[in-house]
């Protein structure tokens, strides 16, 4: 069996309600099929054989960016037996090394041909994915979904859905503190602070041990991706599980988090971090040092969700994964068949490969119009009062009490 083509599938989707989705920034209501704005894109690969068998994968990291990276990859890979899995990553990785260290946008294109590549051998042997990453840990895989406000974390208790995360920017602890009112202690709540610049290790340090008392699941991204130093810092000062990691793509750029014991939660974005080669990988050193995983998602398109479905059936570390329960509603049509879900599990697919595939029609409506913009808002309040338009990367944060005190 040979490779004969590579194809991409680019499409701009719309975004949850503000309050259905962690952020603070500019996500605005955007859930009209015929009437979307924003910068949400999805990138989905087929790669096709002589065999007649085709397989699906997704991009992540800066999906209008990748598909071009994607598209010159394909060179080096019609014609390669794509069952020689490892392999032909080796290859994408030492293709690209001469263009510098990869980041998650060469990470974003290895991810969604390696995806394809799981499915296709998934399918020519007539097995999931999952059995082919030494099978079952688990039937059923447990989810989390976003809740800004109590209404729509309420909302999703009563579906059975028992761990909500909230978008901190600007209001974390009050936020937090209106959210464990609502739903009480026997829900979990994780927080994401969505890797701020803005917040100095300091003040996160101040930041977490103001949300000590609310029992949260983890803090996600409390500072700058690239401060691994801050990290060891903020773990010295709170005692709040800590969760990071979707920035980063292949074992490489995770191995620090992992190795230094800077996270409790390891969250790799199953679009962008390399491909199921690597995830398998990264959680298996995760394993070692005692973390969980819980891969990032939240703008993540369905058939990763499939990728991490697999993912998650097969390694003994697996926390939780995250999902906006309440996408935008052409999520729904994109992929067929959707995922089985109820009570706050998904029931991990058992058809051969990945199990699932895109409806080229409907993604073909949505042209992507975009990719790109400043991720928060000056009503947001996310910067220092009358420094928004700097838009400058490190901030030191003023007016601080109203930022770490709930009651103010």
């Amino acid at each position: 069996m040979k490779i004969t083509e590579i194809r991409t599938f680019l499409m701009h989707a719309g975004q949850p309600d503000p309050e259905k989705w962690a952020s603070d920034g500019n996500s605005g209501n955007r859930t009209d099929l015929n009437k979307l704005s924003g910068y949400r894109n999805w990138l989905f690969v087929k790669v096709y054989t002589d065999a007649g068998i085709t397989g699906i994968g997704e991009c992540s990291g800066w999906p209008r960016v990748i598909e071009t990276a994607v598209k010159d990859m394909s060179a080096i890979l019609v014609g390669e037996d794509p069952t020689h899995i490892e392999r032909l990553w080796q290859k994408m990785q030492i293709a690209m090394m001469g263009h510098g260290m990869l980041g998650t946008v060469g990470a974003g294109a290895m991810t969604g041909i390696d995806m394809a590549l799981w499915d296709i051998k998934g399918k020519a042997l007539g097995t999931p994915v999952w059995n082919l990453l030494g099978g079952k840990v688990r039937d059923k895989v447990r989810i989390y979904t976003h809740a800004n406000s109590a209404r729509i974390a309420l909302s999703a208790k009563e579906r059975g859905i028992m761990t909500i995360k909230c978008g901190g920017v600007s209001d974390p602890v009050r936020k937090v503190a209106m959210l464990r009112e609502a739903v009480g202690d026997e829900m979990d709540i994780a927080i994401d602070l969505h890797g701020p610049p803005w917040m100095t290790p300091a003040d996160a340090a101040r930041l977490a041990r103001a949300l000590e008392p609310y029992n949260l699941l983890w803090i996600e991204d409390p500072i700058a991706p690239e401060n691994l130093d801050g990290y060891r810092r903020i773990r010295d000062s709170a005692h709040v599980p800590l969760a990071a990691g979707e920035r980063m793509a292949t074992i490489f750029g995770e191995r620090e988090l992992i190795e230094n014991d800077l996270v409790d939660v390891l969250q790799p974005d199953t679009g962008r971090a390399g491909g199921i080669t690597q995830m398998k990988k990264i959680a298996a050193m995760a394993e070692a040092h005692h973390i969980m995983m819980a891969p990032h998602s939240g703008s993540l398109g369905p058939v990763a969700e499939y990728a991490a479905l697999h993912l998650m059936a097969s390694i003994p570390n697996a926390l939780i994964l995250e999902r906006i329960e309440d996408d935008w509603p052409g999520r729904y049509e994109t992929i067929v068949p959707h995922p089985k879900q109820e009570n706050g599990w998904i029931t991990v697919p058992d058809a051969p490969g990945l199990g699932c595939d895109i409806d080229e029609a409907f993604v073909a409506r949505f042209p992507s119009e975009g990719n790109l913009m400043v991720p928060v808002t000056e009503k947001g309040q996310s910067y220092a009062a009358g420094t928004f338009r700097e838009h400058v990367y490190t901030q030191t944060r003023l007016r601080r009490g109203v930022y770490f005190d709930a009651s103010k």
